[in-house]
């Protein structure tokens, strides 16, 4: 009969240690996870999102080809696969058209940008559709232009984050393929973040760098884009100083931003150079590149989604939609804005070669990627083909 008491007691103790926890610490029980994970339901994972691109490119091969281009150094190995459109193709190769190059997914946290890819090229082959835009409209000024499309830019940075680093941005071997470019490359601002923003050994010492590179010196495209998630924006150069190209060719640029803020963005991205409106400057960009080495006419830094509310930790959410409502919402009002760009473009670039800028010739890319580091493997084509050399911009 002694021993009751005292187990009561124990229980009691029991009890009162309980329920005096701190509320912190109870409520832990309950809480989500501190951090958003990867909803499958409405993202492709890296392997699923390419092989449906694979099989859009078999069943339009009119429209669609497809190459996997290898390179590597140092004991590191990537591959960017790059998908070209040109309706009727063979019959079109040898015609002077508009030519466009479009980046997504250079940046391994931002899914949102892959999936973009995936539609607006669903959409080029009519398997999707958008609003007020039926075929006869669609084809008439696709039929103009040759667009290339790199879907995942950075597989190896993507594959880690499917991992679960969910905040990687950098590629498979720590780098910042937006910091491997050669323009004001290894330049280190105050605010420096050595995780965040590691520029490499060198000026494309990174395969995936060295391909971009090579693509878009041959492919010598008039327009540029490199879409990235993180806010709602409209950059055009320049990111590594507080100002904008001058001349004619700002003039056009601006123009053509503010046409697709106001059409596509309810006139809430932001608008600017790149360094001049996010709060700090990036050395060693892809876009900077284009337009200064390069040459492309008008080249462009897209940001199509940021959610403020998220903390730090929670990269997913912060750099991606988690609802479909959004997402569809996401990917409806950006391809839009693309085929606005596909529309519109060239007219631009018109006026902008009535003043005698953008004038460029372009040579095959297989000369471009004969060397060392580059293993070029065309997976899905009927055939190699050259392009020749066009004088001017298409009028």
């Amino acid at each position: 009969m002694d021993r009751l008491p005292l187990y009561l007691l124990c229980c009691a103790l029991l009890l009162c240690s309980c329920s005096t926890l701190p509320v912190e610490s109870r409520s832990n029980l309950t809480d989500p996870p501190p951090f958003t994970p990867i909803d499958l339901n409405l993202y492709h994972s890296s392997v699923r999102l390419m092989q449906e691109i694979k099989e859009l490119v078999r069943r339009h091969p009119d429209k669609l080809s497809m190459d996997s281009i290898k390179g590597g150094n140092r004991g590191y190995q990537s591959e960017v696969s790059v998908v070209t459109y040109c309706n009727n193709r063979r019959e079109s190769y040898n015609d002077s058209k508009f030519r466009i190059l479009l980046s997504f997914g250079q940046h391994g946290r931002e899914l949102i940008t892959s999936e973009l890819a995936l539609r607006i090229l669903s959409i080029m082959t009519e398997e999707k559709f958008l609003p007020k835009l039926d075929s006869v409209s669609l084809n008439s000024f696709l039929d103009k232009l040759i667009i290339k499309v790199v879907p995942m830019e950075n597989l190896n940075g993507r594959k880690i984050v499917e991992g679960g680093d969910l905040c990687e941005r950098r590629n498979g071997r720590g780098v910042d393929l937006n910091r491997n470019w050669s323009v004001d490359w290894g330049k280190k601002e105050k605010d420096f973040d050595p995780y965040e923003e590691n520029p490499g050994t060198g000026p494309f010492s990174e395969p995936e760098a060295q391909i971009m590179q090579k693509l878009a010196s041959s492919f010598r495209p008039h327009i540029w884009v490199n879409v990235h998630s993180g806010m709602q924006a409209l950059f055009m150069p320049y990111d590594h100083k507080n100002t904008t190209p001058r001349g004619f060719s700002y003039e056009q640029m601006r123009l053509l931003l503010e046409n697709l803020n106001r059409r596509h963005c309810q006139n809430k991205c932001m608008i600017g150079s790149g360094g001049g409106s996010v709060g700090y400057l990036a050395h060693g960009t892809a876009t900077d590149y284009m337009y200064d080495v390069v040459k492309v006419p008008m080249a462009f830094t897209f940001e199509i989604y940021g959610d403020s509310t998220a903390t730090s930790k929670d990269c997913f959410k912060m750099f991606n939609p988690t609802d479909f409502g959004t997402f569809n919402r996401v990917l409806t009002d950006w391809s839009s804005a693309f085929f606005t760009i596909f529309k519109l473009g060239p007219r631009h670039l018109r006026e902008l070669s009535d003043k005698g800028i953008g004038l460029t010739s372009w040579e095959s890319i297989d000369e471009y990627l004969d060397g060392y580091l580059m293993d070029r493997r065309n997976r899905i084509s009927k055939g190699k083909w050259s392009r020749p050399v066009v004088p001017s911009l298409p009028l």
